[in-house]
């Protein structure tokens, strides 16, 4: 499942999320519940370096932001998503589905993450040959 934020949440509050929830990534959605953006370690590391008042930095302005966000659909490949973390050098990617009212909005279903991919490798490794 992933780790969400509002748009509206302070970059404080993301940093907490990403502690308690022990992910690199949190994927940002806006009023609609549509994914608006992405932020991560990184971002909020970034934020973080002389600001002494994170409760005032919405996530917003930190964020990675549609369209510059790759993303994956339901039935892509573990290859096929695996292909854009690496050639992006990216960590996660959220799945998502067009809105059925307006096909530019995203609804997020889901994530494949580098930990995902390794699992899935792990796990075909570990089947009997037949």
């Amino acid at each position: 499942m992933p780790i969400v934020v509002s748009e509206s949440a302070s970059a404080y509050d993301a940093i907490v999320t990403l502690f308690l929830e022990d992910v690199g990534t949190l994927f940002v959605v806006n009023q609609k519940g549509y994914l608006a953006g992405v932020v991560s370690r990184k971002d909020l590391l970034r934020a973080s370096l002389g600001n002494k008042t994170l409760e005032d930095v919405p996530v917003s302005i930190i964020m990675s932001r549609m369209p510059n966000i790759i993303t994956c659909g339901p039935e892509e490949t573990l290859f096929a998503a695996a292909k854009k973390l690496i050639d992006f050098q990216i960590d996660s990617l959220p799945v998502v589905n067009p809105s059925a009212e307006d096909p530019r909005m995203m609804e997020l279903t889901g994530r494949v993450t580098k930990t995902t991919i390794a699992k899935a490798f792990v796990e075909l490794g570990s089947e009997p040959k037949v």
